[in-house]
């Protein structure tokens, strides 16, 4: 269900890599931003505990943010959302720059977490326009999904370089730059504004979305896969731990993780056309269930970086198959909205899953929460199968 006409998204097409790029832009911005202001934080001898609010802030923005960001994209196109989004980054990462105290420091990672979500579902929905078919879908959010990772594997490593042989504020400014330079490769795409609606026209609220079963259901699964996300994430660092491994050792398993994210996402843009989608998202679920179950138990850090590479790999091919199958299940008019109503779910799961994550470890086992997430796997299998009726809704 796209809004483009097939000549309009084959022209579209070309223009992909700054979609690309400016997805990097923004996020890198919201990257660099995250990781200096911890590491400021912590210098300036705040605790633990205010890193922690701070990465929370992150996520609390596009809890706010993403249903609005959604019904701009569907209203304006791509240009004005993306411009709000940069505009946001901007002052974000400017304010943490210019006013290098707490509450700046704050207010900037506020803004700079609704910055990426702000600007997210427009760049996901420009390029769900460029696709006829449901393979060009699933490889067009493949690519999309590499942006971030490029990002996230990029910009701690030049935060860090900007710190330790230049300063702090040579980092802020990095930060602050890089919206514009967003902005910049945001031009190159094509302005082609949605139909414009009367006055009278009532947008209907993103909620009701939820009436469609084929949207309930992917919605269902993509929680779930987003919740066994950041299960892996925080239970990796508390056994490693326990088992006294170093944390150069700890980083290689998360690392082991973010790999094979990566090649899989890559082999998805490779192998689009002959991926049954339904299929390949239960058996995604499957192999992240008996992982869940076996990981407390697999030996050294080698296993654990065997069994971190499997998750990778079964949690890493799911964005860009839910993604696809989103487009094609919500009416064109509304990409925007059901766009914005994934985000808010899945950010509103990030707020509250570790904290629940933490309080089920410590009154219960550490590899618990993995546990919960093999018997939520299970569970949604159910819904899962039943979206094989709604591939072609």
């Amino acid at each position: 269900m796209s809004d483009a006409a097939p000549g309009q998204s084959k022209s579209l097409r070309h223009v992909f890599p700054w979609l690309i790029a400016t997805m990097i832009c923004v996020h890198a911005c919201m990257a660099v931003t995250r990781v200096t202001a911890s590491l400021w934080v912590l210098d300036r001898g705040y605790g633990e505990a205010s890193v922690g609010l701070l990465l929370s802030l992150f996520a609390v923005a596009p809890i706010a943010l993403s249903l609005w960001a959604g019904r701009l994209a569907d209203r304006h196109g791509f240009h004005r959302p993306v411009g709000v989004g940069v505009l946001m980054a901007g002052i974000g990462a400017l304010l943490a720059l210019s006013v290098q105290q707490l509450w700046a420091i704050a207010t900037g990672c506020l803004l700079c977490g609704g910055a990426v979500a702000v600007a997210a579902v427009a760049l996901q929905r420009e390029a769900g326009l460029m696709a006829d078919e449901p393979g060009e879908l699933k490889r067009i959010f493949s690519w999309m999904a590499l942006g971030p990772a490029m990002s996230n594997a990029l910009a701690p490593i030049l935060a860090g370089l900007l710190i330790d042989y230049v300063s702090m504020t040579a980092a802020f400014a990095l930060a602050a730059g890089l919206p514009l330079l967003a902005w910049a490769l945001a031009q190159k795409v094509p302005r082609h504004p949605p139909a414009v609606f009367t006055k009278s026209f009532r947008e209907p609220a993103a909620w009701r979305l939820f009436r469609l079963p084929a949207f309930r259901r992917l919605i269902l699964v993509n929680l779930v896969m987003s919740a066994c996300w950041d299960a892996h994430s925080f239970v990796v660092p508390v056994v490693g731990h326990s088992r006294g491994l170093s944390a150069a050792s700890i980083g290689l398993v998360l690392g082991c993780f973010a790999a094979a994210a990566t090649v899989v996402r890559l082999a998805i843009v490779r192998f689009a056309d002959d991926i049954d989608e339904v299929k390949a998202l239960r058996s995604a679920m499957l192999l992240a269930m008996l992982t869940f179950i076996a990981y407390a138990w697999l030996p050294g850090t080698a296993g654990l970086m065997c069994g971190s590479a499997l998750l990778g790999i079964a949690l890493g091919s799911v964005q860009p198959m839910v993604m696809a199958m989103l487009h094609r299940v919500t009416p064109s008019e509304r990409h925007g909205q059901a766009l914005g109503l994934r985000m808010l779910t899945v950010n509103s799961a990030t707020v509250a899953m570790p904290a629940g994550f933490g309080m089920l470890a410590a009154a219960t086992a550490l590899a618990a929460p993995m546990w919960l997430m093999a018997a939520a796997l299970l569970v949604a299998q159910w819904p899962a199968q039943r979206l094989r009726g709604d591939k072609t809704g």
